[in-house]
């Protein structure tokens, strides 16, 4: 733990390091080449100095402006190279120059430019006091000292060319990546589509088959009510799970037409319908039209919560209350205690219920809570904006 502790102090230093690095580097380099190229100027010019002199001294300061303005720094270094002898100061510029996103044309002359300024002399008269063999060497000496820089410049921009490209391929292959998984992931929900339909969709037809079956043979009312609610629920399970296959299935595939969603003004038949013990009010809701997947949120929730009554609690007191404001809606689904003499039914459970409500809640900007009561009850509370 010391040592985590010690970690987590020294890196705010190390990032202030690295950033005061990368601050002051590109300053300091420049710093260094005005020096170079003084002391260069210094030492072809001994005392006593002329205009000359000076003339290279200035084109070495002018070197502090060389990553603002590449091509104005180097005209201001050429008086310094052509009646002077600030070398340095134009190489560094011709440099800078070629760095830059220039046409190709232009770096070419500016290597031009920087070669004639080495080649020729000061005062022009003085090529008559050069042999051939001398003004071949000088001209060799100066298209080496005006291609070197532009050729160093042209390659650092290359490869400064190649970073960015790797960069920008590396980030396209992401989003290839992600792409291709968002493709399997579509493909295996239309596997999973196709499986629900095929198992669940025939198991709910034979429930509803067989309840239709013993609704119609079976002389007892008692008998035929259970069996006419049996077949309704499984008819209305094999509505549900059509469409939720359809959107399950329609990636890619254009328009489906979809069951009707429940509303509010289901909630009544979803109550008498759940053999639940519960009790249904419903607060603000006449003539308020509300958002659809609010309203069928609150629809879901009620589901969800009543289902989870008659798995956990059968034979509690369960109160159903909706409240609607202008700004809000709010669901509460509160039940009592388990009764010690209901039968307790063996039905699956994923255990995703309420995570699946709490994640439409928080989509539609609301919050949703689930938690036992001080009596032995559990209590579910949605809370849902209304913007």
């Amino acid at each position: 733990m010391r040592r985590r502790a010690g970690e987590a102090q020294t890196m705010p230093f190390l990032r202030f390091l690295w950033r005061t690095h990368c601050r002051w580097q590109p300053r300091a380099i420049d710093l260094g080449l005005v020096a170079l190229a003084g002391l260069d100027a210094a030492l072809n010019y001994p005392p006593p100095r002329d205009w000359h002199f000076y003339a290279s001294l200035g084109a070495a300061a002018i070197l502090l402006l060389r990553r603002r303005w590449p091509r104005t720094v180097l005209l201001a270094t050429l008086p310094g190279l052509y009646a002077g002898n600030a070398l340095i100061a134009a190489m560094v510029a011709a440099y800078t120059v070629a760095r830059t996103e220039r046409p190709v044309r232009h770096k070419a002359l500016t290597a031009l430019v920087v070669a004639a300024g080495a080649f020729i002399p000061w005062p022009i008269t003085g090529f008559s006091k050069e042999t051939v063999s001398d003004l071949v060497q000088q001209l060799i000496y100066a298209v080496m000292l005006g291609a070197g820089p532009v050729m160093l410049g042209l390659l650092a921009q290359t490869r400064k060319d190649l970073s960015d490209r790797i960069a920008e391929l590396a980030t396209l292959r992401d989003h290839e990546r992600a792409l291709h998984a968002q493709t399997v992931i579509a493909r295996e929900r239309a596997r999973i589509a196709r499986e629900m339909h095929d198992v669940v969709s025939h198991q709910a037809g034979l429930i509803a088959v067989q309840a239709g079956a013993l609704e119609v043979t079976a002389r007892d009312p008692d008998v035929k009510e259970v069996a006419g609610t049996l077949r309704g629920l499984a008819v209305a399970t094999l509505e549900e799970l059509r469409s939720m296959i359809l959107v399950l299935r329609a990636a890619g595939a254009g328009p489906t037409e979809l069951a009707p969603q429940p509303t509010l003004a289901d909630l009544p038949a979803l109550v008498d319908a759940s053999e639940v013990d519960a009790q249904l009010r419903i607060d603000g809701a006449d003539g308020m039209l509300l958002p659809e997947p609010v309203e069928r949120a609150a629809y879901r929730t009620v589901q969800e919560a009543l289902t989870n009554v008659r798995k956990h609690a059968p034979g509690a007191a369960t109160t159903v209350s909706v409240r609607v404001a202008p700004e809000s809606l709010r669901v509460c689904v509160r039940n009592g205690p388990a009764s010690a003499h209901a039968p307790r039914p063996d039905l699956p459970g994923g255990g995703h219920g309420i995570v699946g409500l709490r994640e439409r809640a928080t989509l539609l900007g609301g919050t949703l809570t689930a938690g036992p009561e001080p009596d032995g009850g559990f209590a579910v509370r949605l809370s849902l904006p209304l913007g």
